[in-house]
């Protein structure tokens, strides 16, 4: 099994998982795998709103040769575990406590690479952040590649798992706090001081930077100035750069 990833396999043991969603970050099923059992667990991961992919065949006995001991049958369905537990996004708003302070959360938009989650959420704890919001898709999962990078962060400081990140930014708005994206074309610089309030902080991938669908609901874009030939920074340094800048304008 690869030492970067938890899985579990056979139907029976999956269906068991389900009853407890919240560490299961995807499941993974072979092209014409069905039957009852299959059927149950398509509902219930939609009931859990985990995602479920089909795999081909070939795709799928790669899978199974890379994540399975010698001898095992997976039964035509694989699940990728969270190593932690995570929490919903009132629960973390709640714990947060904006209405008695200015919390900071951490809102990650497309960051795939679990290093770059695991130095990101060691840089949100140690700067004070009250939580990380990580999509359940088109994300790095809790792995244990992203707690080795953490350092142990990702034990300490709660993640809300959201099905749908721009509606988890709404909740957020709902009660009380102020978006504001990272992003190499801001309107602000990191530095100006806006920090004075109940912040959710939005991190972009290196890549594509904000989805237009994160940047709508953003109440300010800020830039981090950068000098050299490469005009963005690695996620995670940018995560650190703006989560100690609050930490300072916060005194």
């Amino acid at each position: 099994m690869n030492p970067d990833q938890a899985y579990i396999y056979g139907r029976n043991a999956i269906i068991e998982s389900l009853s407890n969603p919240e560490k299961i970050a995807k499941i993974f099923i072979a092209f014409g795998a069905q039957g009852e059992a299959i059927s149950r667990i398509y509902r219930m991961a939609k009931k859990a709103k985990v995602q479920c992919v089909r795999h081909d065949k070939r795709k799928f006995r790669t899978l199974e040769k890379s994540v399975l001991p010698s001898g095992a049958k997976s039964q035509g369905i694989i699940a990728l575990m969270n190593i932690i537990s995570t929490v919903d996004i009132e629960d973390m708003i709640r714990m947060a406590k904006p209405e008695a302070g200015t919390p900071v959360l951490v809102a990650l938009d497309s960051i795939n690479d679990p290093h770059n989650l695991g130095a990101i959420a060691r840089s949100a704890e140690c700067a004070g952040a009250a939580g990380i919001i990580l999509p359940d898709r088109n994300s790095a999962p809790l792995t244990p590649t992203a707690m080795k990078a953490s350092a142990g962060a990702l034990e300490h400081i709660p993640v809300a798992l959201v099905g749908n990140l721009s509606q988890a930014l709404g909740i957020c708005k709902e009660n009380g706090f102020w978006i504001i994206g990272t992003d190499s074309d801001g309107d602000n610089y990191y530095n100006k001081e806006i920090y004075d309030r109940p912040i959710v902080m939005v991190i972009g991938s290196e890549g594509k930077g904000l989805r237009p669908g994160i940047r709508k609901n953003c109440d300010s874009i800020v830039k981090i100035p950068v000098k050299g030939r490469i005009n963005s920074l690695n996620a995670s340094v940018a995560a650190g750069v703006m989560l100690f800048e609050i930490l300072r304008q916060k005194g």
